[in-house]
């Protein structure tokens, strides 16, 4: 098939003349012809989001509440549309739908994936486009997972001249029950029908111009991002560089098809172009960093001789249903390295289970972390870069916790107390870029 895929957020939909621009962005290039449209967002601070008022009509109904209030304020949003938009498209009708189909349902996925179904209907009636509803087409197993079957019946949906539209966020069950992405999982819908459709190019637009190498809320100045690698971007959004869902990248990594962020707000902007491989010679492509970790630490003579001993540590964290993120160790001593969403309040009986189960000489928690990303591909052939990297800290006079260079070669990870974080992420940011 090829063309361009183009997913629109919440912020690039929020109004008639949010949805106006999106339109205008779509004709301008006949290679766009795939369209994946959010919910509409918030139009101004205190305004609501669809979904969250959606989610908001789920929770009233589940307690036997009247849910008038978010449904009316759901009414006049996408009657407000549709008629500043000159669309005939009868709003109460496909809500009355709506509110009998959700009483079927005790999980809030249907309701919370009508955002999208509604913005999809009035997009593509805006654009003159064809409507392929997901729920027949993107499919989950049992489990979740997306069943592989995904890409050929929606490839064969999106077959065919013109402009198609395909709501993002959900897809169905093999029961036929409505099943959502989790939040934000437009993107990953965008990625599906990249990939299905063919595309040569899956366009994500935002209200940002692409990634910036550090958070422009502790760097302001910070320069953007021309290309990114997609395992470099799984990098720096699992330590919050947050513009795109990392499960996007999955459908389209195989098959190679890039990923381009841009600005609907400045559509002539480049933005940031997601690849296999890129050609920039730059060692560090980004730097992202998170609070909210803490770190246990475990000692013991001759740990390095005692068969299993880190099977058994890891298992009282199995055995609490805690997941880990870093396991930096040495001879004697290993440290574990947790979200604090993770332990919740389970620390103390963490410890007491690590004692009993492994008796080490000594257990110790360091609490108030944050940890640092520091990414890119090209730190494996350059010499100096975890040099640099500490040099800037230490003048910053920032104290190093933990210091953890994968084998990849592709980030060196720093702990530092969360006091630091900021301050960190600045040093490193100057070291590197001027």
């Amino acid at each position: 098939m090829g063309g361009i895929t183009c997913k629109f957020g919440g912020t690039s939909l929020a109004d008639a003349k949010a949805f106006r621009a999106v339109a205008d962005i779509v004709k301008s290039n006949p290679e766009r012809r795939f369209i994946v449209p959010s919910a509409p967002g918030k139009r101004k601070p205190d305004d609501k989001k669809i979904t969250d008022l959606l989610y908001a009509w789920h929770g009233l109904v589940k307690q036997d509440l009247d849910p008038i209030q978010p449904r009316t304020i759901i009414a006049k949003r996408f009657e407000e549309l549709a008629k500043e938009l000159n669309i005939e498209f009868n709003v109460q009708e496909h809500l009355e739908h709506i509110a009998n189909e959700a009483a079927n349902y005790a999980e809030p996925d249907y309701l919370a994936s009508r955002g999208e179904y509604l913005s999809g209907q009035i997009l593509s009636r805006l654009i003159g486009a064809t409507f392929v509803d997901p729920a027949q087409c993107i499919l989950f197993e049992d489990d979740g997972d997306l069943d592989p079957q995904t890409y050929d019946l929606l490839g064969d949906k999106l077959k065919g001249p013109g402009l198609f539209v395909v709501p993002g966020f959900y897809g169905s069950l093999p029961n036929g029950r409505i099943k959502t992405f989790s939040r934000g999982g437009s993107d990953v819908t965008g990625s599906i029908v990249a990939r299905a459709s063919k595309s040569s190019l899956y366009e994500n637009w935002t209200d940002v111009s692409g990634f910036l190498v550090a958070d422009p809320r502790i760097v302001p100045d910070a320069r953007g991002i021309g290309e990114v690698t997609y395992r470099e971007l799984r990098e720096l959004s699992y330590m919050g560089a947050n513009v795109l869902h990392d499960e996007a990248i999955f459908p389209v990594r195989e098959p190679g098809i890039p990923i381009n962020i841009r600005n609907t707000k400045k559509p002539e902007h480049p933005g940031t172009m997601i690849v296999a491989e890129r050609h920039s010679k730059e060692p560090i492509v980004g730097i992202a960093g998170r609070k909210g970790f803490t770190m246990i630490n475990i000692e013991k003579a001759l740990m390095n001789k005692e068969r299993g001993f880190g099977r058994r540590v890891l298992s009282v964290l199995e055995d609490f249903g805690v997941s880990w993120e870093l396991m930096p160790s040495g001879i004697d001593n290993m440290s574990i390295i947790i979200e604090d969403e993770e332990l919740q309040n389970h620390t103390s009986a963490i410890i007491k289970s690590i004692r009993r189960t492994c008796q080490p000489d000594k257990v110790s928690v360091t609490p108030d972390l944050a940890l640092i990303a520091t990414v890119g591909q090209g730190m494996a052939g350059t010499v100096g870069v975890a040099a640099r990297l500490t040099t800037a800290l230490a003048n910053a006079s920032v104290n190093i916790r933990v210091l953890d260079q994968g084998s990849s070669e592709n980030n060196i990870i720093v702990g530092v107390g969360e006091g630091d974080l900021e301050n960190a992420v600045r040093a490193i940011y100057h070291a590197f870029t001027e």
